[in-house]
């Protein structure tokens, strides 16, 4: 989309417009797999209570200047025109089945043809059907059939562990729904009590942190003397 620049446009990073490149146009797909079906209303109300509809880039427009400089450009978002459902099932190719069809299956059964269809239908979007430009550059696709829904997120958008972390931050534990999941597991320190155990575990790892540095360091320093002495490259 172009347009004239704005002193409200948010111009990309350099890593985003490496990204919207034409020759590059990086899409994350993400996949996430539900126990039990999925309500479209339910889902709505949740996104649109989420926050990741409340961060700016996944409520802007991409939009270029007359220079060819591309900024992100505040919209009113849409949550319909963000969400393409799937009702009918996919087969391991990852092709559309008629209801007729689907009588063998068993919505219950996690088999392998199910998840290889859904990897399949992934990768054809990724090399089929780009992000629309006429709306932030996201998209959700719910496969009712098999329970999951597909996150599509450009990735001038944002890094990989920023997105999973507001995805993340918009999810909730199975038995405490109020607290968020971690990206990363907590340290365990079981076998460590406090007082002088501690102390000596802590000086210990310490001294062999330091010890690894100066062996690996010597050992570096030594091959590039010895490489640097006696190899040399073949006369030709």
């Amino acid at each position: 989309m172009t347009s004239r620049g704005t002193f409200s446009d948010e111009p990309l990073s350099p890593a985003g417009r490496l990204f919207i490149d034409p020759k590059t146009d990086v899409v994350i797909h993400c996949i996430a797999i539900s126990k039990n079906p999925i309500d479209l209303d339910v889902a709505k109300t949740a996104l649109k209570s989420s926050v990741l509809v409340q961060h700016p880039r996944f409520c802007s427009l991409l939009v270029r200047d007359e220079n060819g400089f591309e900024h992100w450009r505040g919209t009113e978002l849409d949550i319909d025109r963000h969400f393409i459902v799937i009702n009918n099932r996919l087969n391991k190719p990852g092709k559309f089945v008629g209801e007729h069809e689907t009588q063998g299956f068993d919505d219950d059964e996690g088999d392998g043809d199910g998840e290889a269809a859904v990897n399949q239908y992934v990768a054809d979007l990724s090399v089929s059907s780009p992000l629309s430009m006429d709306k932030p550059l996201w998209e959700l696709h719910l496969l009712k059939a098999h329970k999951c829904f597909v996150f599509r997120i450009h990735h001038a958008l944002g890094d990989g562990f920023s997105l999973m972390s507001m995805l993340m931050a918009g999810s909730g534990k199975v038995d405490v729904p109020a607290v968020v999941p971690a990206a990363v597991p907590p340290i365990k320190t079981e076998g460590i009590k406090s007082g002088k155990r501690r102390d000596w575990f802590w000086l210990l790892s310490l001294l062999w942190g330091v010890f690894k540095m100066v062996r690996y360091t010597l050992v570096f320093v030594l091959e590039f003397v010895v490489r640097s002495l006696f190899v040399c490259d073949r006369k030709t």
